[in-house]
Formats: structure tokens, sequence, C-alpha cells
């Protein structure tokens, strides 16, 4: 089987290909797994309610399987999973069970998204243009959009859902790495969307809250109706992407998992066969196990199979395990497909918890692999990113509602003002 496994270190890149010979190829994993090893520490040890011992990872996320469980659990489907049909039959189910444990089956009604745009900001190489848009009647999806200078006919599309980062001054999509990403890829000929999740920006000023019973419908809902957004200006229905850390992550393949026009997804330090996430986003609405039915993210990430895939990963939080576990989980996946290649780690075993420049390192050319994007626009010779003249600009800029675009009379600012059904109050 092919497999391909990047490890990051902070001077020199192994890339290890399976076309060398089986005795090298276990050489050179005994040398790497040993540098993996060495940069852990022993996780601190919890006993819960029901006297089961779960670890945390270093930066603080409760694993929800024990090592040991969430092996044998990957191991078992393995067992059950053996031709591309039983896999699309088990994808299908995963897909139909998020959808009702959201209550987003049967979708609701989409209204018209009825967009308002600001000013466009040109810089070196992108520009940047505020937009908010209706998901639902009265409900604003908030963002920016970010662009190439030069237009093309049906440019691929990338969506950007952001993390939990909670501080201001490193915060949701306005935090330097989601801007550098966004304009680097708008450079690189993409048409990108980053948007708030529920109850944060602006509307979070407003009203709105991101702790709320039913944000994790709202959110999926609103990356369902922001690919609609990016259809609707254009971008190539056959080209759209997602990509975000933490959350976004999640959030990423999620919305992979349930909506087929995502053909490439890049979760970066999330997929974990241990831990779930940790915010009512991601295990709100009773989303990973009901009445017996359960399923584990590695699962759900390789629900995009046979479509590119790549999970990014680092040695200090719940994707350690990556290269030896989930790696490998979806690389038999996508092997039943004869689709092997289409599936990639990079791995980190030194880096912390986000999605800094060396990573975007890692996504940058996958991402131009597979949605034909010019990487020269963004990478240094040697293999570096090259975000020069990238402005940073501060919160408020990024903001949609102003003076000149003011929230409409009939927006919703608190998250119990939801009408899913709002065909039927017409």
């Amino acid at each position: 089987m092919n497999f391909i496994v990047k490890y990051y270190l902070p001077i020199t890149m192994i890339i290890v290909k399976s076309i060398l010979e089986r005795t090298f190829i276990m050489a050179l994993a005994l040398s790497l797994t040993g540098l993996i090893i060495s940069c852990r520490d022993s996780n601190k040890v919890e006993v819960t309610q029901n006297n089961t011992l779960i670890e945390k990872s270093k930066v603080g996320q409760t694993y929800h399987l024990t090592e040991a469980e969430g092996k044998k659990y990957l191991n078992e489907i393995k067992q059950s999973i053996r031709t591309p049909e039983d896999w699309r039959t088990r994808a299908n189910e995963i897909r139909s069970f998020i959808l009702e444990a959201t209550d987003l089956d049967p979708l609701p009604e989409k209204c018209p998204l009825n967009p308002i745009f600001g000013a466009i900001r040109k810089f070196d190489g992108y520009q940047v243009q505020n937009v908010a848009f209706e998901s639902l009647p009265g409900v604003y999806v908030t963002g920016s959009l970010y662009s190439p200078l030069i237009t093309t006919e049906k440019p691929a599309g990338i969506l950007s859902p952001h993390g939990h980062w909670p501080k201001r001054e490193d915060y949701g999509r306005y935090r330097p790495d989601v801007q550098n990403r966004c304009a680097s890829m708008a450079r690189m000929g993409a048409v990108v969307f980053s948007y708030d999740m529920v109850g944060y920006g602006q509307l979070a000023e407003l009203g709105w809250v991101h702790e709320s019973p039913q944000t994790m419908k709202l959110q999926i809902w609103n990356s369902i109706r922001s690919v609609d957004f990016l259809i609707s200006m254009g971008v190539d229905p056959k080209r759209i992407a997602s990509t975000g850390a933490s959350g976004g992550g999640t959030q990423t393949f999620h919305l992979a998992a349930v909506d087929p026009r995502i053909s490439v997804s890049v979760p970066v330090v999330m997929v974990s066969y241990r831990h779930f996430g940790g915010c009512v986003c991601e295990l709100g609405m009773g989303i990973q196990e009901d009445e017996g039915f359960k399923y584990n993210n590695a699962e759900i990430a390789a629900c995009l199979a046979p479509n590119p895939l790549l999970l990014v990963s680092v040695g200090t939080d719940a994707t350690e395990s990556t290269p030896e576990v989930e790696f490998p989980f979806e690389q038999y996946i996508y092997g039943l497909s004869g689709k092997s290649e289409m599936v990639e780690n990079a791995h980190f075993p030194n880096e912390q918890h986000g999605y800094e420049s060396s990573k975007r390192a890692a996504v940058y050319p996958f991402l131009a692999k597979h949605l034909n994007l010019d990487l020269s626009m963004v990478m240094n010779t040697d293999g570096t990113v090259n975000e020069d003249g990238i402005i940073i600009e501060e919160i408020e800029a990024l903001y949609p509602f102003d003076q000149q675009h003011p929230l409409p009379k009939e927006g919703i600012r608190a998250n119990k003002d939801v009408v899913w059904d709002w065909k039927s109050n017409l």
C-alpha cells in the first residue's frame, strides 16, 4: 500500500514514501519513532465518575477514549469494512447520523443569500471585501472574501473556518495566521471565504453567543450556505476546499462529511481517534453516540474518500499519534478504492496546536496540487513560505456592518430568535 508521511523538523524535512524497499522503511521508521517518542511526556490522568481512567493531552484536551479503546475501535471498523461498497455504506450512515443528530434531516429550505458587500481593499497580490449574507431569514453569516487581483473564469474556492482561541488579541478569523493563509491562498489564485463561527466576531457584540444548545446545527448550516455563497461568486463547483485549525478543523471535516461539494479537505491539528472536541459546536446534540450508534473523528474525516485529504498533526496535542494510528486508518479506507495516494499526513513532532507558517508551508503545496493553484506566488525556493507584503488588518476593519452597511432591521441579534421553519411563517 502506498503512503506518504511527512515529518517536519525545525531544520530538515524527511519525506517517507513506500516506493522504497521494506527493509529501508523499517529502519527509517524505527529512527522516526524514537524521535517522536522522545518528545512526549506522560499525560495527566483523571478518574471519571465511572472510575474510568481518562488521560489529558499536553494542551489540556480530554481524551474521550483510552489508547487501547481507540485502537480497538478502529481495528474493529477495519475488520468490518472490506470493500469500497462496505465503506460507502458506512460513510452514508455517518452522514445520515450527523444530519439527524443535528436536526438537519431534512435540510431546511434555502432562503436567498441577499449578500451585503463592503468596499474592496486592494493589497499586494490580493484584495479583501467584507461580506454578510443570510443563511436563514435574518440570520447573517459574517466574513471577509479574499480574492486574486487578477480574476479568472471559475477560480477554485476555499472555505476558512476558524478555531476557538478566545482572547480578543488572538481571536477567531482575525488571528494573523488566518489572515496570512487567506491572503496567501488568494495570491495563489483561489477565492477564499473566511467566516465567523456562531457567536464570534461582530455578531457577538450584537448579542449572539457561541455556547448555545443548537450552535452545532447552525454552524454546520452556515458552512453549507457558505459553499452556496462561494458558488454564487462564480467559483468552480468542482474545486472547493475547506481548511481550518482546531475547532476550524472539526468544522472542516464535519462539512466535508455532509456536503459532497467539498472536494478537498485539510483539517489541521484536530483529527484524533481519542479526542472528539471540547465545545458545543463539536460535541453538541449527541453527535458522537446515540442509542448504540457511534463513530470516530478519523471515520468522519474519511467520509471524503476518495477525494484529497491532508491531515496536519503535531506531537504535543491529541493528534500526536496520527502517523501511527489515524493516518494508516485513512490509508486503509482510501486504499479500498485504490486511491491511497490521495491522503497525506504532515506531522510536526515538536510543534504546538496551531496553524503556523511551517504548517502552512505543508498545506499550500497540497492545495496547489489538487486545486490547480500557483504555488510560486507563496513559496520561496527553499520551501519556506513567502508571505511578505500581507497586511494584518485590525479586527474592526474586517467587520461587514458599518454606517454605510448597517445590520438590516430584520437582522437577528440572539440565538433564541432563529426560525428554522421559516417558509411556514410566510
